[in-house]
């Protein structure tokens, strides 16, 4: 088979890795000889080239990049950028698809040029919409899915939740909708990795770590957990927290922790390619989010053998923790209900905590890659 995989991105976003992984999976499971391909339209893909297997192509729509001169930060300028890389692909994205012919194009973001191009060539290309992260079901996107609903072959949800909503909205055919988890669980090289030193800072003995991922943005709420954190470290002194990402909110995070005078106890660390080092000192990972789907820092401490503490946000959270059977929920955007679970995190007992670990590390083999392949085969067969 013939599959190309299209998802244009502006910032470092969980898709990326799902991507790679997804076309591995194919690469190293299948018994057919596929030919496997990632899209780069505006040079997004550079930076990952040396990540990707040889065997899957990059087909680039233009010999040099754009990717950096792209607005980003805030809702706005993400917008203006999308706008720029539907047209500035439309034609080069076109005149490969008639010239290549792939059997399957699977469209993760920006999802809309590859649908609407639909009307150009022949129904040999068949679109998987997979639908990454929780969807903003606004009116545009709803009046778009419903006009284009018969080219659209396929439609993949990471969560069940996120399916049932797609279904209910009775805009495509019910037939057409699968459950597709993500291959966010690599266990290659994770051992060594865990292993890695921290250099940012000395761990001293009696030192506890919270930790903390995602890009500083809205969505991650991490003002939330810098006000928790604030009043857990009144009784808890001997607690620090991590915070693993980058984001338009790092200034506005850095001035309420001075605010808190939580400053030394707090490290903004950025992105980092290796979570697992951080997540094998952590206590626990603290996930703050007002959305997420499914939520990828979750299924890496639950492999981490870390205790997990989330809100019970839509879509992801509770449905891998399966309403705090593997881990602990707080009620969303709610100060004293995360405090509240915290403190019933510190007095649980060790067995119970080992319960929750060893239940969550069941759960999250439905995130492997194996798992994703046999998932992705029966779709698209």
């Amino acid at each position: 088979m013939k599959i190309f995989y299209w998802s244009p991105f502006l910032s470092n976003v969980a898709t990326i890795s799902s991507v790679i992984r997804s076309a591995e999976s194919i690469l190293n499971y299948s018994k057919k000889n596929n030919n496997l391909a990632i899209i780069d339209s505006v040079g997004e893909w550079e930076q990952f080239y040396q990540r990707i297997d040889s065997k899957i192509r990059i087909i680039k729509l233009y010999k040099n990049s754009i990717y950096k001169l792209l607005p980003r930060g805030g809702f706005i300028k993400s917008r203006f950028s999308q706008i720029i890389i539907f047209f500035y692909s439309f034609f080069k994205l076109l005149k490969l698809i008639k010239k290549e012919e792939p059997e399957y194009i699977i469209a993760n973001l920006i999802t809309s040029l590859p649908i609407f191009l639909s009307i150009f060539y022949n129904n040999k290309t068949r679109i998987i919409l997979r639908i990454s992260g929780l969807p903003k079901l606004h009116i545009f996107r709803l009046f778009f899915w419903k006009i284009f609903s018969k080219k659209i072959y396929r439609i993949t949800c990471p969560t069940e939740a996120t399916c049932q909503r797609i279904k209910k909205l009775n805009v495509f055919d019910n037939g057409k909708i699968f459950l597709l988890r993500d291959p966010a669980i690599q266990i290659k090289n994770f051992a060594n990795r865990k292993r890695e030193k921290i250099t940012e800072f000395e761990i001293k003995n009696n030192e506890k770590f919270i930790v903390a991922i995602g890009r500083l943005t809205r969505q991650k709420n991490f003002s939330l957990l810098i006000d928790a954190f604030s009043e857990i470290t009144k009784k808890y002194p001997h607690y620090k927290l991590i915070i693993l990402g980058e984001g338009e909110e790092k200034s506005k995070l850095e001035k309420k922790i001075n605010e808190k005078k939580v400053e030394k106890k707090i490290f903004l660390l950025g992105l980092k390619k290796n979570v697992y080092k951080y997540l094998s000192i952590a206590d626990c990972l603290i996930m703050t989010s007002l959305w997420e789907d499914p939520g990828f820092a979750i299924l890496e401490a639950a492999l981490c053998n870390t205790s997990i503490i989330a809100s019970d946000c839509p879509n992801g959270p509770m449905e891998i923790l399966e309403n705090g059977k593997n881990g602990y929920l707080f009620e969303n955007n709610n100060l004293q209900d995360l405090l509240a679970k915290f403190e019933e995190f510190q007095q649980a007992s060790k067995l119970e905590l080992q319960e929750k670990k060893i239940s969550a590390k069941k759960k999250i083999i439905e995130f492997g890659s194996l798992n994703h392949f046999n998932s992705i085969t029966r779709i698209l067969n």
